[in-house]
């Protein structure tokens, strides 16, 4: 639109009573604050256009440093294998080894596994990851590649495998002792002392009376088991087998735990936006996007560790009751009975002993893992306390299955004593864990804040996932987001001409300073993010076509320069009440939704705040530049 009427210059001057600098310009040091955010956004926007590279993570279970003797003996082995090493390096506690592609990543970590590993001795943890190619430079600075989601740019999957047959058949175990201990206390004779069947109970009385007394007390103490009577080497006796409700309720129990548990565990990782998720009746689905050390990552979510704090042998114990183990070369007989487990844990820190400077864990207890611990330490003084690191590691061995031989998982439990000590006092919710490693002291802190394990698991599936949409779909996506915004940016042009161009300059800096924030933060973009990243580009062009709209009415009243000024003034206010109301919705989005319902709030909420940036400032400092402080007869609009 052409505006053809001559400035009102008595008016003009009279508007800018006090106004020495020109109309329309900002001052050199406004421009210089505007150059600098856009530079800023810039800079830690660029680390997103390299792509990582596929890679394999090679770590040593307990070790704390890399060991380059590692580092050539798994290249060799790769090349070896007729796979190509792009490069390799030591990062942190680990060998990171570059590959050239996604198939060469698989094969390798195969290759690797079995190489490095054996049967007796697994120590070698390989893990697919993706490797940053982000610029020395820029890395230097902080800047960092966002995150990006499984449907956008994959990440690692894992299918964990929980071991049900092994925790029942543990529930029935601690339940056969609890059963002992209570014919033991009612006085009925029992005989022998394997009861276990799998997951049957047979029990052998001396006389009938015995065992009708025990099918009463143990048919009202425990439920989900059918008891029948049986003769058991011809001794009359009881049979009690575990109901299919019951071993469907244990199953819901393990898994719910276990689900909660892993969401602590991947949130102490850092990771972004994690799926964990139940998969039939024995199986659990956890997404991993984005994620940098995968190695740490399956090392921490494949280890099923408890503590157990347990008596040693008191006097008149019998000998079903007792558990040998060694501790420091010396052997020590303990009871089987726990004071407290790890699952009675509600917080633990890895800290440093002030006296020795050794690591230690500060163990605080729930309610009733504190009362039961101060009553057992209370009454034991002057007897000896032990602390047992139990852990179940994973293992793997051939076996044939539809005439195919195939690496099966396994499962083996440790027992470790890592601590014997006098009880000097009663002990309460608070105490100290001593003569741990550093790693193992790291380790079990984090294990014990993210929740015990119910069950055992053991990963089955792993792999690195692609974007789900598939890579064709990502190409049509890619393109048509290209060709819609490039109309976009060519409508402005051709109906706001030079302020059209300003417009999308600032839009396509708004992009750029969406993408720097959300790095800088470690947020993860996904599918739903980037429909905020569109919606919010629409809402920068509504804001532009806004100013613009006030400032075409404007110049039916007033000369050019008094237009602008009052079209981006008077603009303002609408834009602000716009922005603010849905910058509210995106926070009350982020505060009771969760995954992709957050990743959308998140890119939602910095994108309003980026888009209000350069529309309000960025576009007014253009076309300041373009049309600010000169004479102007009319200007295109």
């Amino acid at each position: 639109m052409a505006n053809q009427r001559r400035p009102d210059r008595e008016s003009f001057q009279s508007a800018r009573v006090g106004i020495t600098r020109p109309p329309n310009t900002f001052s050199f040091f406004r421009y210089a604050l505007i150059a600098f955010v856009f530079l800023v956004g810039g800079i830690y926007a660029a680390p997103n256009i390299y792509q990582p590279d596929p890679a394999l993570q090679i770590k040593v279970s307990g070790s704390n440093s890399p060991d380059s003797a590692l580092q050539a003996r798994a290249e060799r082995i790769l090349t070896g294998a007729g796979l190509k090493v792009i490069a390799s390096d030591t990062v942190s506690d680990s060998v990171l080894l570059r590959v050239d592609s996604d198939e060469s990543q698989l094969r390798g970590r195969d290759t690797l596994l079995e190489a490095l590993n054996s049967n007796s001795q697994q120590n070698h943890v390989v893990a697919l990851t993706r490797a940053s190619t982000t610029p020395g430079w820029l890395s230097s600075l902080g800047a960092k590649p966002m995150s990006l989601g499984l449907d956008l740019s994959g990440g690692v999957h894992f299918l964990l495998q929980v071991d049900m047959k092994k925790f029942v058949s543990d529930r029935v175990d601690r339940e056969s002792e609890d059963m002992r201990e209570m014919l033991v206390k009612n006085r009925i004779r029992y005989l022998g002392r394997n009861w276990l069947d799998d997951d049957q109970i047979s029990i052998a009385f001396q006389a009938v009376e015995g065992r009708d007394q025990a099918a009463e007390l143990l048919s009202d103490r425990f439920e989900g088991y059918d008891i029948a009577e049986a003769q058991i080497d011809n001794n009359p006796g009881l049979r009690l087998t575990i109901s299919e409700d019951k071993i469907k309720e244990l199953e819901d129990f393990a898994i719910d735990q276990n689900l909660q548990s892993l969401r602590n565990r991947v949130n102490e990782l850092g990771v972004s936006e994690p799926i964990v998720q139940r998969l039939g009746r024995s199986r659990i689905v956890l997404d991993l996007p984005g994620i940098q050390d995968a190695a740490r990552a399956k090392e921490i979510i494949n280890k099923f560790a408890n503590l157990e704090f347990r008596l040693e042998a008191l006097p008149g114990s019998r000998s079903p009751q007792l558990e040998t183990l060694n501790y420091e070369g010396v052997p020590v007989v303990l009871e089987k009975a726990n004071i407290v487990t790890g699952s009675q844990v509600t917080n633990a820190l890895q800290e440093y002993d002030p006296e020795t400077g050794l690591p230690q864990v500060s163990i605080t207890l729930d309610n009733e893992g504190g009362r039961r611990m101060n009553e057992v330490t209370k009454n034991h003084i002057g007897d000896s306390m032990a602390i047992l690191f139990k852990e179940l590691k994973t293992r793997t061995r051939r076996v044939v299955l539809d005439g195919e031989e195939e690496l099966v998982p396994y499962t083996i439990e440790t027992k470790r004593v890592i601590n014997v000590a006098t009880i000097q006092a009663a002990l309460g919710f608070r105490f100290r864990i001593t003569g741990l490693e550093l790693n193992e002291a790291r380790d079990l802190a984090l294990l014990l804040r993210a929740g015990a394990l119910a069950a055992p698991m053991y990963i089955v599936e792993e792999r690195t996932v692609g974007a789900s949409l598939g890579e064709e779909n990502i190409d049509k996506g890619r393109t048509s987001i290209l060709i819609g915004f490039s109309l976009v940016l060519l409508f402005m042009i051709v109906y706001y001409r030079w302020f059209g161009l300003a417009a999308n300059i600032a839009l396509t800096m708004n992009l750029v300073l969406i993408v720097a924030v959300m790095s800088v933060l470690g947020a993860t973009l996904t599918l739903p993010g980037i429909a905020g990243i569109v919606l919010t580009v629409g809402m920068a062009v509504d804001a532009n076509v806004l100013i613009f709209s006030r400032i075409r009415e404007e110049l039916r009243e007033s000369s050019p320069q008094l237009a602008i000024s009052a079209g981006f003034e008077r603009a303002l206010l609408p834009i602000l009440d716009a922005n603010i109301t849905t910058f509210f919705v995106a926070i009350i989005l982020f505060s009771i939704g969760s995954g992709p319902v957050k990743g959308f709030a998140v890119t939602l909420a910095v994108g309003i705040v980026t888009s209000m940036f350069t529309a309000i400032l960025g576009t007014r400092a253009l076309v300041n530049l373009i049309y600010g402080g000169r004479r102007l007869d009319r200007i295109s609009i």
